[in-house]
């Protein structure tokens, strides 16, 4: 195989890969709190000797998640809660904790603030958050202290990662960082308000067609790159 089919081949992983990656996004377009992410590629350039041109590889070497914030959806719901800013909510999961931007929460049987999947909303101190059974109302305040009927219960944490590189999604709308996360600066927090995604619905399907045509153009080259070797193989078999 020659270095051109080795370079294509290359690069047609790392299109298949970004496809993959824009699809997810454009699936979550609708979904709460959802980051947007863009595949990362390197390029690999090797000498091949004085008397040859260089090979150049293109590869996708990893994933970049977009930290734009999103539009904020008014809900009225008293334990929807959004942030104005940078900053996470940290949920304390099964496998540890999370960062996430989904501010949709509710009380489980024990009283405790969870979101849809039952894991714990933490506040700044890196503990759930008890909401008593007999509360007629709960307020959020901007600076994220949360209160039952005119009387402070807590105050809830935002976080953020230590090496801002070191975020990876864990699923759709939560976060995993690595090298542990810290508190993060002050932001405002609103009740009654939920993030959407920052997927911006029309570049994503713009750049999926562009990722469309560049893939099929390489695919173009390597399917005449099969029938130019088939070519050269049956012409030395006949005369053998």
């Amino acid at each position: 195989m020659d270095n051109a089919v080795y370079a294509t081949l290359t690069r047609q992983s790392g299109l298949l890969r970004e496809m993959q990656t824009v699809a997810n996004n454009i699936a979550n377009i609708s979904t709460t709190g959802f980051r947007g992410e863009g595949v990362i590629f390197a390029e690999h350039v090797a000498a091949l000797g004085a008397d040859h041109d260089s090979l150049s590889m293109a590869a996708a070497v990893g994933r970049h998640i977009r930290m734009e914030q999103g539009a904020l959806a008014q809900t009225g719901g008293s334990l929807d809660f959004a942030i104005e800013g940078d900053g996470f909510f940290l949920l304390q999961t099964a496998d540890g904790e999370a960062l996430t931007r989904a501010g949709h929460f509710m009380p489980n049987a024990e009283g405790e603030l969870v979101n849809a999947d039952g894991q714990f909303l933490l506040d700044a101190g890196g503990a759930p958050i008890f909401i008593p059974p007999d509360a007629r109302s709960i307020e959020l305040a901007s600076d994220g202290t949360l209160s039952a009927d005119g009387r402070p219960l807590t105050v809830l944490g935002l976080w953020q990662p230590i090496d801002p590189n070191d975020l990876r999604h864990q699923n759709g709308v939560q976060f995993v960082a690595e090298g542990g996360v810290e508190p993060a600066p002050p932001a405002t927090l609103l009740q009654g308000f939920l993030e959407e995604s920052n997927v911006n619905p029309i570049a994503q399907m713009t750049r999926m067609i562009e990722v469309q045509r560049s893939y099929e153009l390489g695919q173009s080259f390597l399917d005449k790159e099969d029938e130019r070797m088939r070519a050269f193989l049956r012409t030395v078999g006949a005369r053998t």
